[in-house]
């Protein structure tokens, strides 16, 4: 990792957050929503380079059952040089430290991520369990 990239263990401003998502191709979200999703955090892990958002992850659920790795991303322009790897070792370390035994951490990974996350002890639900989802459109 860059040594002038700065890592900071907080959520992103609103526009900042909603700007990385959708340049990396995820999905746009309401200010609304963000407003509400983003201060419910349990941990979030920032990479700026200045003052510039480069890539985020965060951890969200209930704090003890049940934990789930949401909004894993790396600006494309910066893709390449380790950040996602980083992202996930912070997350990772917050988990070691603040689960319980019988703690379940998911995500969902987009492919080619699930490589990855599979680095960090991630492993397939499925055969017997599979991932399912209902958006809100």
């Amino acid at each position: 990792m860059n040594e002038h990239y700065q890592i900071k263990y907080q959520t992103p401003a609103i526009e900042a957050f909603n700007q990385l998502r959708v340049e990396a191709g995820l999905s746009n979200k309401e200010k609304a929503a963000i407003e509400i999703g983003l201060p419910n955090t349990l941990f979030a892990v920032t990479i700026y380079d200045e003052e510039t958002l480069i890539g985020m992850g965060r951890v969200i659920g209930d704090g003890g059952i049940v934990f789930h790795v949401v909004d894993i991303v790396v600006k494309p322009c910066y893709q390449g040089e380790g950040l996602g790897k980083k992202i996930m070792e912070e997350i990772t370390t917050y988990l070691d430290e603040h689960t319980y035994k019988g703690s379940f951490v998911s995500l969902i990974a987009d492919i080619p991520a699930d490589k990855l996350y599979e680095q960090f002890g991630f492993r397939y639900a499925a055969p017997n369990s599979v991932g399912m989802y209902r958006l809100y459109e």
